[in-house]
């Protein structure tokens, strides 16, 4: 009895679940290889669906990590309501209107209490600026008062306002530097953390800056090579760090930077909207402003930011900062631009795009690993030989073979053991396997050496003596069983009706199948394979994996198949030379020259020229056998005639049971209709 023994440790996070080897890999890419004849199309499908390990475990999926994001953006605007941005604006404006009147009474009721304590002689100077105070506190409330409804409109009119209240006139500041910087922002994060410190000079070189910029837009629009050097030796150091290193980067930067403002105030209401670019605006010297707004504007003539100006649909309740919801922009742009990175890795199975640490960022931990385990899947077929070692990954002979072998399975799986034997008659000859008896060598007999009866044939017939000495007499050796030699051409229909009607995949898994059982039980047979539709060519045994059928020219030209067919098997001396077609239509064109002649219905000519190559195969004695995959009336017509003259065989199957009908009757080459 066998006893399996396990090992327990504690989890510690390293621990490999997912377990798979290269071999179930490419099993699990088979398929898709087949339909698709390529590797990162077929890995495409395997990452956008998740592989599975020998346990059945599935690793997370690029869909399963689509979904994920989409789950966060949907909580996100689930919980925050984006008009709120301008809530805490007017929150916050109430806060220093409220502010400022404490701070008017508190110093009016303080002047006043100093004048009531003071009885000096200075009483009546203190009384005459007691006076003077009470007028301007009147004046400040009266404006106050007087504040429009608008937040745009309340910042424009405490900008010109003269705060009595310490603490009300720094909250005003703070509230004008937060809002510059999120302007500044539009340019650079850098900007955005210098604003609040921006003396007059500083925000004339920024003006300068930007009517730099825009100098350079429209160089590049007019077809002009932009100073970018002369740009940033000036400005670089508004750009922080590191800088963008080229006009293009540069462009990149602002279209990334401004999009976010853009995209916050397209998810907020018309009316809130309005509310916030008042506020932006009002808060910026009129140069300024005006600077900014050219510049947003030859942006949006270089780079529309339609794509990445986009409506986020808040539902939620819960109130964000202006600095937040720039956070929150950020984010979701983050999102939406990973997202599109995975979705790209869908439609190409290249994860180059895919920026792990961001997944991490974003995700968490368990979506890196499951990246990283997708790119250790596509190591393991680079480590095993069946990709090359290159960005293309294009499918080894290894990987073929692999394919072949698992078709061949597939086909086979249905059939009872005794259904497979060997194409083989009862004669002796060469070449087969050992029978057991010995004959006198014979020259052109192989070498299989019977030492012990060669020996004995010496000593009978030179007597016991030391050395004994052989002559070629007494050579024996072993007689072995005579197999047939089989050359095959397999047709594959490569016309746009096998690949509409989803015949091509099973043809071409069938002559894999075919080319698998050669190489592992008939090592001495040979098999051509030509693909045909308009022309006929030869298909490699590496090729053949990622062949598809031919979805932009129309036509069946088996003639000139035929032709190629013939030549091919011209190189075969001995043995079984026979054709295998697989076609689900009549012939439709035939060679004129070297050029194809396309008719359909197929015309006269078309039909004798095919039948005039199937005389010529039938004269080199070379079998055709085909395998129609429809059974309408013009093709079972036509091929009845040709078997007429070639006295092949013909068989009706379809998809599913082809592999059935060509193995079989390749193995044991005679006419049997097996059960599907």
């Amino acid at each position: 009895m066998l006893y399996r023994t396990y090992r327990y440790s504690h989890w510690d996070g390293t621990q490999q679940i997912f377990e798979i080897d290269a071999d179930a890999l490419m099993d699990q890419l088979s398929e898709e290889l087949l339909k698709q004849g390529d590797m990162m199309k077929a890995l495409r499908e395997l990452f956008r669906n998740g592989a599975r390990d020998q346990n059945g475990q599935q690793l997370t999926s690029l869909k399963d990590l689509i979904d994920q994001l989409k789950n966060r953006r949907r909580e996100q605007l689930q919980q925050y309501n984006m008009d709120s941005v301008v809530d805490d604006l007017k929150e916050r404006l109430e806060d220093i209107v409220r502010t400022e009147r404490e701070g008017i009474d508190r110093r009016v009721a303080e002047a006043q209490q100093q004048v009531e304590e003071d009885h000096s002689e200075g009483r009546q100077e203190q009384e005459s600026l007691f006076q003077l105070l009470e007028q301007r506190a009147q004046r400040n409330r009266e404006r106050l008062d007087d504040l429009p409804d608008g937040v745009g409109g309340q910042i424009q009119q405490l900008m010109e306002y003269d705060f009595m209240d310490p603490d009300a006139q720094q909250k005003f500041q703070e509230l004008l530097d937060m809002l510059k910087s999120q302007m500044a922002q539009n340019l650079s994060q850098q900007m955005q953390q210098q604003m609040q410190n921006m003396s007059t000079e500083d925000m004339a070189a920024m003006r300068e800056m930007m009517n730099q910029l825009g100098q350079m837009m429209r160089d590049k629009m007019d077809g002009r090579e932009p100073d970018f050097d002369g740009f940033m030796q000036q400005f670089g150091s508004m750009f922080g760090p590191n800088p963008p290193q080229s006009f293009e980067e540069l462009m990149d930067h602002l279209q990334q930077q401004m999009s976010q403002m853009q995209s916050m105030l397209e998810s907020m209401s018309p009316e809130m909207r309005r509310e916030l670019e008042d506020a932006m605006n009002a808060s910026m010297d009129p140069a300024t402003q005006q600077a900014m707004a050219q510049l947003a504007s030859l942006m949006e003539q270089m780079m529309p930011m339609d794509e990445m100006r986009r409506q986020y649909p808040f539902l939620g309740d819960d109130s964000l900062t202006m600095d937040q919801a720039m956070e929150m922009m950020r984010k979701l742009q983050e999102q939406d631009q990973l997202e599109e990175a995975l979705r790209q890795a869908m439609r190409t199975g290249n994860l180059d795009e895919v920026d792990p640490d961001k997944l991490a960022e974003i995700l968490g931990d368990e979506a890196r690993k499951a990246w990283e385990e997708m790119e250790r899947l596509r190591q393991l077929l680079k480590d095993a030989g069946y990709v090359t070692d290159d960005d293309k990954m294009d499918l080894t002979a290894r990987a073929i073979r692999r394919i072949g072998q698992k078709a061949l399975r597939e086909v086979f799986v249905h059939l009872k053991k005794d259904r497979m034997g060997n194409h083989l008659i009862d004669s002796r000859g060469a070449n087969g396997d050992l029978l057991g008896e010995t004959k006198p060598y014979e020259f052109g007999d192989p070498f299989q050496i019977d030492l012990q009866a060669t020996v004995k044939n010496a000593v009978l017939r030179s007597g016991p003596q030391v050395p004994v000495k052989l002559r070629p007499e007494d050579f024996e050796v072993y007689r072995t069983e005579h197999m047939t030699r089989t050359s095959t051409v397999v047709l594959l229909d490569q016309s746009r009706s096998m690949g509409l009607f989803n015949n091509f995949q099973a043809a071409k898994k069938v002559t894999l199948a075919l080319m698998a059982l050669i190489r592992t039980q008939y090592p001495r047979d040979t098999m051509y394979i030509i693909g045909f539709s308009d022309y006929a060519r030869e298909i490699k045994e590496e090729e053949l994996a990622k062949t598809s059928w031919n979805s932009w020219v129309s036509g069946t030209n088996l003639h000139h198949a035929l032709m190629l067919s013939r030549k091919l098997l011209a190189k075969e001396k001995g043995g079984t030379r026979q054709i295998l077609c697989i076609t689900d239509g009549e012939p439709t064109a035939h060679l004129e020259g070297d050029r194809a002649f396309f008719s359909y219905p197929p015309s006269y000519r078309t039909e004798q020229e095919t039948l005039k190559e199937v005389k010529r195969c039938t004269q080199e004695d070379i079998v055709i056998n085909t395998f129609m995959l429809e059974n309408n009336y013009q093709l079972v017509n036509f091929v009845d005639r040709m078997t007429r003259i070639n006295q092949g065989r013909a068989f009706y199957t379809s998809a599913g049971n082809i592999g059935e009908f060509m193995l079989v009757d390749y193995v044991n080459n005679r006419r049997k209709r097996v059960a599907a």
